[in-house]
């Protein structure tokens, strides 16, 4: 029976252009883990979109001068531009200003009202006199209590990853006017953690052991120590409060984008003929749920999304049954740049979409892969980039697939040699190709993306060395035969690993199924940009359809005789002063 896998992938604010620290942190984890389920045959549902309302959306359009409509949308038209270029494949990437998403998010809070797990408050908040309004935590920066971080944000410190209460910042400042904030009291609801403590604490339970210790440990010492937060407000732009008497202030974004994960599932369903479709992975107990995040984003997806989760449990249902909860959230660590951490908002990045118009796709997703943070932070550099390229994307991988199709197209007209009887050692190499379906599957399916793109890149060493001992080359025109067989044998063996390195270098590795003749086969499906109406309102999403795949995860057998494509080269050798020049001037 084929798995229910939900793909949930953080939602990036639209107020500046993706960076590959987003791509390393959850954007290219999550597609790959798609694409490694979608092969696997499972139902793959991968959603995501991006966060229109966040303060930073706001703080963007007034340095442009802008709307916040303005900015989020062209920001949102840009990243899924960007999004299908590096191949990322989301069944539905909507974003958070939808009628849909609107409409479940107030569904969300009068649940959790009804329920009883909300509850107001007076509390004391920064207040800019000089523009005259209360300031949204992200319209605050100062040094953080907790490490002593100076550009700590009023939500949350970036150098310690810690939740900030805004007003204990210490030397905070507007970044409406630079001003130095006074304290005034606001009202506000909350959402009672504290009354939830008990189901979360046994959510992050002894049988999360397939989560990253990282992740767990951290999330248990959060759910110890509950306080209630605030879900609404003083801010004109976003989802409004919908009761009478308070539709005037918003809902908080954190407490609404993470509402995206689910409102996008059905808004993804209602775009197909089952309109109930979205329940197969939310209702039903079989089906797992991921979210891939980076490590700043941990509190929200294990303490305040399954808390929100667990308190609308019966919402769409007419009994109480509950919402499936996240089976595992692997969050990465942080890409540095230069041993800086990425930052949209001081210009500190690697730009997506200017590494795309310089550098092949697969060779940006095979360096981000190699080098991703899952358990520690890791460091992209330049000098880097060019050395993996050049030595094991080209140099292992490219190198192999193109000398051997290249000798084969010569001495056998374009055609698969005919083999014959395989000899001792052409069976064992490709008995352990082979065997890495399971062992690369292994990896992927625990989420351990990096080791099982090291796996598969072991076995190309694997027939390179092979290679070197057969006869082949030397041989051909004596023994054309023994030629055939170590011939065939190494073509096999690409074939393999075509499907294998899939789910990470997924343009290259139908490129190359093609020449060798494999011209009906599809790895994959297409992604679209498409414009639909939405309700009430058309909008732009990027939607996958998978329909036109028709290879599975395993082995692919390549019949003798097969007629293949001329060969052509897979990647480009970058030369190292003429990228060093470009990206460090």
């Amino acid at each position: 029976m084929a798995d229910y896998i939900h793909v949930s992938v953080a939602w990036p604010y639209a107020n500046g252009d993706l960076h590959i620290g987003h791509l390393a942190g959850n954007l290219l984890p999550g597609d790959i883990f798609a694409r490694y389920h979608r092969l696997k045959g499972s139902h793959v549902l991968m959603v995501s979109g991006s966060d229109s309302h966040g303060t930073p959306v706001i703080l963007t359009a007034q340095e442009e001068g802008a709307t916040p409509r303005e900015t989020f949308e062209k920001y949102h038209r840009r990243f899924l531009e960007t999004q299908r270029a590096i191949g990322i494949t989301f069944d539905l990437y909507t974003h958070t200003d939808t009628e849909n998403h609107h409409r479940i998010s107030q569904d969300f809070f009068l649940q959790l009202h009804e329920r009883g797990y909300l509850y107001q408050e007076t509390q004391e908040l920064f207040f800019d006199e000089v523009a005259e309004r209360f300031l949204p935590d992200r319209f605050v920066e100062g040094t953080c209590y907790i490490c002593g971080f100076e550009d700590a944000r009023g939500d949350q410190c970036d150098n310690c990853g810690n939740l900030m209460e805004t007003v204990r910042l210490i030397n905070p400042r507007s970044k409406l006017t630079g001003a130095t904030p006074v304290i005034r009291e606001t009202t506000h609801y909350f959402l009672d953690l504290p009354k939830l403590q008990e189901e979360l604490l046994a959510y992050l339970g002894d049988d999360k052991d397939h989560w990253r210790a990282n992740v767990l440990n951290f999330s248990r010492e959060l759910a110890a120590d509950l306080k209630g937060r605030p879900i609404t407000r003083d801010i004109d732009w976003g989802i409004s409060v919908p009761l009478d008497g308070w539709r005037e202030k918003k809902l908080y974004v954190w407490f609404e984008a993470v509402i995206g994960y689910f409102s996008a599932s059905l808004e993804w369903a209602q775009s197909t003929s089952n309109p109930e479709a979205w329940r197969q992975w939310w209702y039903n107990p079989e089906a797992r749920i991921y979210n891939f995040l980076g490590k700043d984003n941990i509190p929200f997806h294990t303490i305040i999304w399954p808390a929100e989760l667990i308190g609308v449990s019966g919402i769409y249902t007419d009994d109480d049954t509950a919402l499936n909860l996240p089976y595992d959230v692997p969050a990465n660590e942080f890409l540095r740049l230069d041993n800086d951490q990425f930052s949209k908002s001081r210009r500190h990045a690697v730009w997506l979409h200017e590494a795309l118009e310089a550098y092949d796709p697969d060779a940006i997703r095979y360096y981000i892969t190699a080098n991703m943070p899952e358990v520690r932070d890791s460091n992209f550099t330049w000098e880097d980039f060019v050395t993996r390229n050049n030595s094991e994307l080209v140099g292992w991988w490219g190198n192999l697939a193109n000398r051997v199709l290249k000798f084969a197209n010569k001495y056998w007209d374009g055609h698969v040699p005919d083999a014959g009887e395989l000899g001792e050692e052409d069976r064992a190499l490709l008995a352990t190709i082979e065997a890495g379906f399971e062992t690369v599957g292994a990896h992927l399916d625990a989420v351990k993306l990096r080791r099982g793109l090291d796996e598969a890149m072991a076995l190309v060493r694997e027939v390179n060395v092979y290679l070197d001992k057969a006869p082949w080359f030397g041989v051909v025109k004596e023994d054309k035969q023994a030629a055939a067989r170590t011939v065939y044998t190494a073509l096999q063996a690409i074939t393999h690993l075509a499907v294998m390195l899939a789910p990470y270098l997924p343009f290259s590795s139908q490129k190359l199924l093609a020449m060798l003749g494999f011209d009906d086969a599809q790895l994959f499906g297409e992604q679209q940009i498409v414009t639909y109406d939405e309700e009430t309102r058309s909008h732009d999403a990027l939607i996958y359809d998978g329909s036109a795949a028709n290879v599975a995860w395993g082995p692919l057998h390549l019949p003798p005789g097969q007629r293949m494509q001329p060969p052509a080269a897979l990647y480009d050798k970058l030369d190292r002063e003429s990228v060093l020049e470009r990206e460090l001037v």
